[in-house]
């Protein structure tokens, strides 16, 4: 059984799972669980935009936008829950970047690691191997690379997979959690809801890490900064925000046999006529593909489409 994650070439050995058992759990779920949400907002057809496009693709989508001014949003599956693959990075920095607004580490202080500690998906660590990395460039490196050892060295520092779970809880999110590392985590069946999180949860915890107080305003900047550096999704939703619009993403992606396609993307978007807006999607297949493929990553630029709509629409009724 092989695992691919991210731009990763990992295999490793794990339990052989029934590829038909899979198959039909995902045939269910899609004629149970494809509800949308509309909590009062999208009432310009987007909720119908949404609807079309689960019901034109063999996967299961889910979706959810924010207006992170008004706190409002709307999705599809919002509540069903999703692997989170690489995309809990982003919180993995944030989370960094928090414990040096309070004072308990120093960005600059440097980590040593061994080759013990490389995955096959390590560019940045690999590089740096003979004289470590400080903690802003691991956390860094763990979002813009996507750099798996980078995530896995910080999640030891700080105490594992928990204290990313309970950086979550104290946010307000008590949905999103991580059981396990790099690249364990990303082998998540359907049912499944460790190292998982929703379309919803995950919005509004990305909302409130780029317009709330969770951490400084100089280190949502630089997180900021690090999301727009991020390559990695530019053909997800970021590929359906039209040209000019600053947007700054993270991804994931996971290929394993016995459990499915995973491709995930949560991002955060400024319309120049209107507020920002936080855009989670995730879209899962019962069939393993050998890497990303361009018709499933365009499901994701649909939804980015979408929430483009959504916020050209509420610009206009602002005017």
């Amino acid at each position: 059984m092989s695992l691919l994650t991210e731009t990763s070439p990992s295999i490793m050995l794990v339990r052989r799972s029934a590829i038909a058992g899979i198959a039909a759990s995902f045939l269910a779920a899609c004629t149970r669980n494809s509800s949308v949400a509309t909590h009062d907002k999208a009432d310009g057809g987007q909720i119908e935009q949404l609807e079309k496009l689960q019901a034109s693709i063999p996967g299961i989508l889910g979706a959810y936008i924010i207006d992170c001014e008004s706190g409002q949003g709307f999705g599809i599956n919002e509540n069903k829950h999703f692997a989170l693959c690489s995309s809990f990075k982003l919180s993995l920095a944030a989370m960094v970047l928090q414990k040096a607004d309070r004072g308990e580490i120093n960005l600059d202080q440097r980590v040593h690691y061994s080759e013990g500690d490389l995955l096959s998906y390590s560019p940045v660590t690999r590089e740096n191997l003979a004289h470590g990395l400080t903690l802003e460039e691991l956390a860094k490196a763990a979002q813009v690379a996507s750099d798996n050892a980078a995530a896995n060295i910080l999640m030891r520092e700080f105490g594992g997979p928990q204290a990313m779970t309970q950086f979550w809880r104290n946010m307000g999110d008590t949905v999103s959690r991580l059981d396990k590392t790099e690249p364990d985590l990303n082998l998540v069946a359907p049912g499944d809801e460790h190292d998982t999180t929703t379309p919803e949860a995950m919005a509004h915890t990305l909302a409130k890490l780029m317009t709330g107080t969770v951490i400084s305003e100089s280190s949502r900047a630089k997180l900021w900064a690090w999301m727009q550096e991020t390559s990695t999704g530019l053909q997800r939703i970021r590929g359906g925000i039209p040209k000019g619009w600053p947007a700054g993403d993270k991804t994931g992606t996971s290929f394993a046999e016995g459990f499915g396609s995973n491709y995930a993307d949560i991002a955060f978007v400024r319309p120049p006529n209107g507020p920002p807006l936080a855009i989670t999607s995730y879209y899962r297949l019962p069939n393993v593909h050998k890497k990303s493929e361009p018709q499933s990553q365009a499901v994701l630029a649909k939804v980015g489409a979408i929430a483009a709509d959504f916020a050209r629409q509420q610009a206009h009724k602002a005017t």
